[in-house]
């Protein structure tokens, strides 16, 4: 099976501030010279950072550590520390940071260019410089660098799309796809074909529609059966769901309503989506007739009939793609 990266577990940790430095002046003409300890330099930062040609979390499937560098210990001759560098760990838009203990969201990254500083590296410790009083002249105090912090945390990948495309294996996803967008995902006519979820953008006039080809369901797949389990988290974010509906299978009368319990036993917030129901294949002869029937069952369903290999149905699917965009507007 194709491995596709949607999850990872890491530790990261920021670096520890540097030590105040405690020494003094030692000029020729200088025989009483005061303090002259420098600061410690402060820990660089974790930083996460959103990339917008990142679609997977496979960068971190073996790399499970990202430590930032140490501030520097403070000189004498009033030079300070340097400042320790950052750590930044790039993900693609999407990934949610999770805490381990809690499954609390700790950020959620939807935007692209997205910077987010997750641990501070810890304040570089003071020098003797610091402590001159009028009552003590030399002070020998320098304080140490603070610490920095280590957490793991867990870190999941949801695809933003505006449409995700639902159905059973070989309903023709990967095939409409492929006809809409500049994605070349694997087709074949047998049951899952598609292994990972596939992304592709469909230019619709001035817009640009990103649509996700999400692996297929089977009956049960919401208690673990087949592939499609894994992946429906990652039409959570779609902004609505394109049914797609075998007219050349048996069960095409049925399959609509077990694709929506599947995604109900899933998340009621996945029904609960905008939707539109499509009946593909309808170049075939065994097809004719079965689009009215399956217009007749559904009467509040918007239904439409496509076929990838005659072209039937293609634009007047992509001018209904691009009106259900603004959906969530509504």
């Amino acid at each position: 099976m194709e491995r596709f990266a949607d999850e990872a577990i890491i530790e990261v940790s920021s670096g520890s501030g540097g030590n105040g430095c405690a020494s003094f002046r030692r000029e020729k003409y200088v025989p009483m010279g005061g303090p002259s300890g420098g600061d410690g330099g402060r820990g660089g930062d974790v930083i996460f950072t959103v990339r917008r040609n990142l679609r997977t979390l496979a960068h971190l499937r073996f790399k499970h550590s990202f430590k930032a560098e140490n501030g520097r210990d403070g000189e004498g001759q009033g030079r300070y520390g340097q400042q320790g560098a950052d750590v930044v760990i790039p993900l693609p838009p999407g990934s949610l940071l999770r805490s381990i203990d809690t499954e609390e969201i700790i950020h959620d990254f939807t935007k692209e260019q997205e910077d987010f500083i997750f641990l501070k590296g810890g304040n570089g410790g003071w020098g003797n410089i610091h402590f001159k009083s009028s009552v003590n002249q030399a002070p020998r105090k320098a304080l140490p660098g603070k610490p920095g912090q280590t957490i793991k945390v867990k870190v999941e990948l949801q695809i933003i799309a505006d449409i995700g495309l639902v159905g059973f294996p070989n309903a023709g996803k990967s095939s409409l796809l492929d006809r809409f967008t500049n994605a070349r995902p694997k087709i074949a006519a047998y049951p899952f074909t598609t292994k990972i979820p596939n992304l592709g953008v469909l230019n619709a006039g001035d817009k640009d529609i990103v649509i996700a080809d999400i692996p297929g369901l089977i009956e049960g797949a919401s208690k673990g059966a087949g592939l499609g389990i894994r992946f429906l988290k990652h039409i959570s974010r779609t902004a609505a769901l394109a049914f797609l509906v075998d007219l050349s299978e048996d069960n095409y009368l049925d399959a609509f309503d077990i694709l929506l319990n599947e995604l109900g036993s899933f998340s009621d917030d996945l029904i609960q989506k905008k939707r539109l129901l499509v009946g593909t294949k309808t170049d075939l002869e065994e097809t004719k007739g079965r689009l009215a029937e399956l217009i007749a069952k559904y009467p509040g369903e918007e239904v439409m009939g496509i076929s990838v290999f005659s072209g039937d149905g293609i634009k007047e699917l992509s001018y209904a793609f691009l009106n259900k965009t603004s959906w969530e507007d509504e």
